[in-house]
């Protein structure tokens, strides 16, 4: 891997990749389906609806923020990751030690910032990720030419639709960067949380916009020690029956719009038979 991500997005240009804040981007989803919003739908098309109104909000949790920050680091560098963030704390003259996160002094000297902020130790977890990322051999092979939060729009199923994706080169496709607690239970987490979903989503807008289908690649890194980390190739497989599922999902999500109508898919009597 680079010493500095920037240096390796130098050597990527696609036409059909732009480069824009993540609130530039965030502030099109009214305009633009995107995975997450997919996702929300195939789990329950209310619930989709009432994020769309803004009736649920998101949920900004300290794991986020440490998710967040490693993207920064990892695929951005240590110059983009100290500009966006405030890093530390104010220190307690009287014992030379940061105060603590809980604290009015630190309270105080947060909201000063105007940009997030991570405490010591936050900053050294994600300090570990980056290591420990750096130190695998396939995701620096993976990370060493591309460019970091490319982002995509392109009409998919008769819907405008965009996406945002961690990394991508033209030689390793569309690689994907994520945080989780023991990557042990890695494999099932994916089915659970439905990243090869989100994955054949990105593949198919990005088929779209640059007329050819690339490569997808997971990079996993767990959030405590060993800080192990491992790489996946998402078989086409497994890429095209999650593609068909989006389709179709698509497709509902039509009919729903076009009925007004937004079930939770729990409305019929369902059969428990498993022990």
């Amino acid at each position: 891997m680079p010493s500095d991500p920037a240096t390796a997005r130098q050597g990527v240009r696609q036409p059909f990749l732009k480069q824009e804040p993540a609130e530039v981007y965030h502030a099109r989803c009214q305009e633009y389906l995107t995975s997450h919003q997919l996702a929300d739908f195939r789990k329950c098309p209310l619930l989709y609806r009432r994020k769309q109104l803004g009736l649920i909000p998101d949920l900004d949790r300290s794991a986020y923020v440490v998710g967040r920050a490693a993207h920064t680091l990892i695929l951005e560098g240590r110059a983009a990751f100290e500009a966006a963030y405030a890093l530390g704390g104010p220190i307690n003259p009287r014992t030379g030690q940061p105060f603590g996160s809980n604290t009015k002094a630190f309270r105080e000297w947060a909201e000063a910032q105007g940009r997030p902020v991570l405490t010591d130790a936050q900053v050294e977890l994600v300090e570990h990720l980056e290591a420990a990322v750096r130190s695998h051999k396939l995701a620096t092979e993976l990370l060493a030419e591309g460019v970091a939060e490319g982002v995509v729009r392109a009409k998919y199923c008769g819907e405008p639709c965009q996406i945002r994706m961690d990394w991508f080169g033209p030689q390793c496709g569309v690689v994907d960067l994520k945080t989780c607690d023991d990557l042990t239970w890695f494999e099932p987490d994916a089915r659970r949380f439905g990243y090869v979903h989100q994955m054949a989503f990105y593949l198919a807008v990005l088929a779209q916009a640059a007329g050819e289908t690339f490569p997808v690649h997971i990079i996993a890194v767990e959030k405590k020690e060993p800080y192990r980390c491992g790489v996946w190739r998402v078989s086409s497989s497994a890429l095209g029956i999650a593609q068909q599922e989006n389709a179709e999902a698509i497709e509902r999500l039509k009919r729903c719009r076009e009925l007004d109508h937004w079930p939770t898919g729990y409305e019929r009597l369902r059969i428990l038979e498993r022990v």
